[in-house]
């Protein structure tokens, strides 16, 4: 397999189990095993199964503060990926796509991304204080006036 199969099934298995703790998690899992179940024959199903055992083991382990556990979970999803994509190379791309659309809130729930950049400069040395929003919120609402 060449190494941009390698990363890419590496990124996908990553995706797929940070996405087994996410309120996504059915719709990433329904996409991932529609990919990995092609061929019929109850296949899709099987994976579907195969998925919610992982994520099960993958709570049980954060739950339980078992890191090398939950690491094995995603050691399993690496390998498999790597698998199939190595017999099947024709599936990266449904699996790039299932990537850009996560990536462009097409799977995820949306969320902020705030970027800082910071440049003090001169020869005083003065207390600097940043925040995003500076002030005080009553009963839901900001203070009137």
């Amino acid at each position: 397999m060449d190494a941009e199969l390698t990363t890419l099934a590496t990124t996908v298995a990553t995706t797929l189990v940070q996405q087994m703790t996410t309120d996504a998690w059915t719709r990433m899992r329904d996409r991932i095993a529609r990919v990995l179940g092609r061929g019929g024959g109850g296949e899709e199903e099987a994976v579907v199964g195969e998925l919610d055992e992982a994520r099960e083991q993958l709570l049980a382990a954060r739950e339980a503060g078992d890191e090398a556990a939950a690491d094995d979970v995603a050691a399993e999803w690496r390998s498999r990926m790597r698998r199939t994509l190595g017999r099947n190379p024709e599936q990266a791309e449904e699996l790039r796509r299932i990537l850009r659309e996560l990536d462009g809130g097409g799977l995820a729930e949306p969320s902020v991304t705030y970027h800082t950049h910071n440049e003090i400069s001169g020869g005083t040395h003065q207390f600097t204080i940043q925040a995003g929003h500076v002030g005080r919120i009553e009963n839901g609402r900001p203070p009137q006036g």
